[in-house]
């Protein structure tokens, strides 16, 4: 066999290429509008560029008749070369050329800085809607105007035509699925304000008097007045902002515009930030993902971002090293924002806090710098009312004598249905009793405890509010002597699910009953799953939770020094007197918020027959 090679040059299927611009590169049909409208907007600023006096417009017409949509402009217009070089090859583009950013560039021309195009498929795009295109261009100085016609998969037309008048117009003949466009200008009109609201060209529909595009938001200013923020920011997005974070640098890397914290509440702490972003005020994306720190899902706003570069779509921007500065430089900056707001404007903060707390405290169980933030803001509930973290733990001494161990113990309560109750058992003792009630409450808790002790060098405990915890009894509720009780009774009581123990106590209730929130969750999903509702994908997310955080046992106390518990535990556990104590347990565990088992109502209804047949005798 005789080797052999050649070299055979780059082939383009035009056709296929359209094809794949229609169905992947784009994600919306009106993307040829804002191509367009971006070619336009450079033709005219090179027109700016040689006269100063000049300013420049873009027109947009409509026909429903003739299928058509027309978008026009006065910038500098092509010649009949330019026209053939640049318009019929796909990839290089003229703009493209300018800014030195195609590889047959030499170097960046000044005429480049201000130009928004760069990539040299903007007028195939238009393929996506239009059957056929036709361009009309004369150029500034010029002697000839040139029309530029192309089908979709066909060959090029170029030609002389009798235009006299600087500028260029492009021709839609739309396909039949997108004759709306034309039928109904609004939508062409949603189009401008969606990409080119702020582009510094004023643009016209159907010859209109009144430009439909802002031009000038107040963001954009370079000393902006906070209230001329906070109305374009209402205009732009139709919400009252509860704070509004100008945003302008230069240095390290460019970021002009103007975030704000929206009234909208957000679901729990999922969903990931977004902003709108624009480049040379052309929009980017309404929606762009991964500025913003994971925390700021409550924020909205319109940033400038002219270091940074679209992608080949215009849809996103790419993820490239000044894209990662911008995003450092964001999350300082809004660090920097809240801090000092929560100095100056302390009642602002805490109205952020808490209208966000949910998506500010999750989002602070993984980011410690967010800690530090909400730690002397954020307020917990209590039963002293409500507290930052480090009020509480400036309230919450460890006792030298039961807790040599600690410089601080911080009491929790993580059951909304014993909130009451624990007020009650916590009023008459200078430490508050923190209600960590929220999912995320406790992990919060204890994170921030962990960076108390941290920054001030001290031995933090957190402990749920639980006779079984150190201290607990003895401390808070003046219980002493806990033991448990006899393994008799230990049965008699086994359908209230709790571990029964017999203690003094300083008041006379005969019974006090404490619960634990995960043992009552696990018992809740454990009845799920015996019923078989509980989906196998989320079974394998409860079974890890509680294989991660174990539960315990709820817990009752009886009191030995009340007349009814000592008479009752004297005597055997088949008496009326031990129905009534049973009685008096189960309503005890029902008033902290157990839900009544079927066992518990039968026991109860037997309990009940008992005293009654005690009281009355047997019925003949």
């Amino acid at each position: 066999m005789c080797a052999w090679r050649r070299s055979i040059p780059f082939q383009v299927d035009i056709a296929g290429v359209i094809q794949i611009m229609g169905t992947s590169l784009y994600s919306r049909s009106d993307t040829p509008i804002r191509e367009l409208l971006q070619n336009a907007h450079d033709a005219i600023q090179r027109r700016r560029q040689l006269d100063l006096n000049y300013q420049g417009q873009i027109r947009i017409r409509t026909c429903a008749q003739e299928r058509v949509v027309e978008v026009a402009d006065d910038g500098i217009g092509l010649t009949a070369e330019e026209a053939e070089r640049y318009l019929g090859t796909l990839g290089i583009g003229l703009t493209g050329l300018l800014k030195g950013v195609h590889p047959s560039a030499a170097t960046a021309h000044s005429e480049g800085a201000n130009l928004i195009g760069q990539f040299g498929i903007g007028l195939f795009s238009s393929f996506l809607l239009a059957d056929r295109i036709v361009l009309e261009s004369f150029k500034v100085g010029g002697s000839e105007g040139v029309r530029w016609t192309a089908g979709e998969g066909a060959g090029i037309e170029l030609e002389s035509c009798d235009r006299t008048v600087p500028g260029t117009t492009i021709r839609l003949l739309l396909k039949p699925e997108y004759a709306l466009l034309a039928q109904e200008p609004v939508h062409v009109e949603k189009a401008v304000k969606d990409y080119a609201d702020y582009l510094p060209i004023p643009i016209f529909l159907n010859d209109g008097s009144a430009r439909i595009n802002v031009i000038q938001a107040a963001w954009f200013e370079a000393t902006p007045e906070p209230e001329a923020i906070e109305m374009a920011l209402l205009e732009r997005f139709d919400e009252t902002p509860l704070d509004i974070i100008p945003i302008r640098i230069e240095k390290p890397i460019s970021i002009a515009g103007a975030m704000y914290v929206t009234p909208m509440r957000t679901p729990g702490f999922s969903g990931e930030p977004v902003v709108t972003t624009t480049i040379k005020r052309m929009v980017i994306s309404k929606d762009t993902y991964g500025l913003l720190p994971p925390w700021a899902s409550f924020l909205r706003g319109v940033l400038e971002l002219n270091d940074c570069s679209p992608t080949a779509s215009r849809e996103d921007l790419v993820r490239n090293s000044r894209f990662e500065a911008v995003r450092a430089k964001l999350e300082e900056l809004l660090f920097e924002h809240f801090q000092s707001l929560a100095k100056r404007d302390p009642q602002r903060m805490e109205a952020i806090l808490s209208w966000h707390r949910y998506s500010l405290a999750g989002s602070a169980l993984f980011d410690r710098r967010l800690r530090d933030l909400l730690r002397s803001s954020y307020r917990f509930n209590t039963s002293t009312g409500q507290l930052t973290f480090d009020a509480i733990a400036s309230q919450c001494p460890a006792d030298p004598i039961h807790d040599p161990d600690w410089d601080r113990v911080i009491w929790y309560n993580a059951d909304t249905r014993q909130e009451r109750w624990m007020n009650t058992l916590f009023a008459d003792h200078d430490i508050p009793c923190v209600h960590a009630v929220r999912s995320f409450e406790e992990s919060l808790l204890a994170s921030m405890a962990g960076d108390w002790a941290e920054v001030r060098g001290q031995r933090v405990e957190v402990r749920m509010a639980s006779p079984s915890q150190n201290g607990f009894g003895t401390q808070i509720l003046g219980v002493s002597d806990i033991e448990e009780a006899p393994e008799a009774w230990q049965q008699y009581f086994v359908s209230a699910d709790a571990k029964i123990r017999v203690a003094s106590f300083r008041n006379q209730q005969p019974v006090m009953s404490f619960l634990d929130h995960r043992h009552e969750l696990q018992k809740s999903y454990e009845d799920l799953k015996r019923q078989g509702t509980v989906p196998v994908g989320f079974q394998r997310l409860i079974d890890s939770h509680f294989r991660d955080s174990q539960s315990q046992p709820n817990e009752v106390l009886l009191n030995r020094n009340h007349p009814l518990i000592q008479r009752v535990l004297s005597q055997r556990t088949d008496t009326p007197l031990a129905s009534v104590l049973r009685l008096l347990v189960f309503s005890s565990l029902n008033s902290a918020g157990v839900a009544k088992s079927r066992d518990m109502i039968s026991e109860e209804r037997e309990d009940l027959e008992w005293i009654a047949e005690a009281l009355w005798g047997r019925k003949n």
